[in-house]
Order: C-alpha cells, then sequence, then structure tokens
C-alpha cells in the first residue's frame, strides 16, 4: 500500500469516526446531568453505543494499514483484542477501555456516572487520534 492510499484511507475513517463522535457527544448532551450523573439512560446508552462504533470504525483503519484483514464473519472483541496488539500496547489497552466502559458499562448496563462515560470517550478520542491524517 502505498503512502497516498493510506492517507486516503486514514482521511476516510478519520472522518467517519469524528462524525460518529459528534453524534455520540450530541446524543449524551439530550441526557441531561444532575450534578456527577445523566438523567436519562436511554440516551447514555445510545451515545456509548455510537462511540464504541467510533472506536471500532478507526481500529478497522489501523488494521486495515497494517495488512490485517477482516474476518468472513461478524468481528467480535476478540478479534479486535488480538489485531491491537499486532499494532500496539497503548492501542490495546485503549481499546480494553473503550470497550468495557462505552460497550458493557454504558450501552449494555447503562451506568450514569458523567466522569465514567468521559473517560470512554477520551479513550475513544485517543484512539481516533492515531489515524488522523497529517493533512488534518
Amino acid at each position: 500500500m502505498t503512502i497516498i492510499e493510506q492517507k486516503q484511507i486514514k482521511e476516510k475513517y478519520y472522518s467517519e469516526a469524528l462524525r460518529y463522535m459528534d453524534n455520540a457527544k450530541e446524543t449524551l448532551q439530550k441526557a441531561g446531568k444532575d450534578g456527577s450523573l445523566y438523567l436519562d439512560v436511554k440516551y447514555v446508552k445510545t451515545a456509548c453505543g455510537t462511540a464504541y462504533n467510533a472506536v471500532l470504525i478507526a481500529m478497522d483503519c489501523m488494521f486495515l494499514i497494517k495488512g490485517i484483514s477482516a474476518p468472513k464473519r461478524r468481528k467480535s472483541i476478540e478479534y479486535y483484542r488480538n489485531n491491537a496488539s499486532k499494532v500496539d500496547r497503548k492501542s490495546m489497552d485503549l481499546l480494553n477501555s473503550a470497550y468495557n466502559v462505552l460497550h458493557l458499562d454504558g450501552y449494555y448496563d447503562g451506568i450514569k456516572a458523567v466522569k465514567v462515560i468521559q473517560s470512554g470517550f477520551d479513550s475513544a478520542y485517543e484512539i481516533i487520534e492515531k489515524i488522523k491524517p497529517d493533512s488534518v
């Protein structure tokens, strides 16, 4: 893969991941806050699911650039963990954090703690930053 092709892939995936994060932030604002807790769990769950999908988009970009092929069937967290470890240790740690906070705690369990959800969003942004094209 040429450098130009890598740049084009990064631009495409980066803008898509950011679009998802913008949507997630917008949805999270609809949840409302009361001190250290969000008020409406429906919006928290939706925002966390959207942010987690942004993480997966960024991870897919990293894998594509590294020449790691996608499975023929649905991708699992094991697929992402195994391949993130091939990229670098920090990517794997950030993926685990995003998975635990955004997918499990936020999306499935509906945790409403603002600081916890924010830590998941921070992990998501760190992962997305790794695919930021040089020209952006």
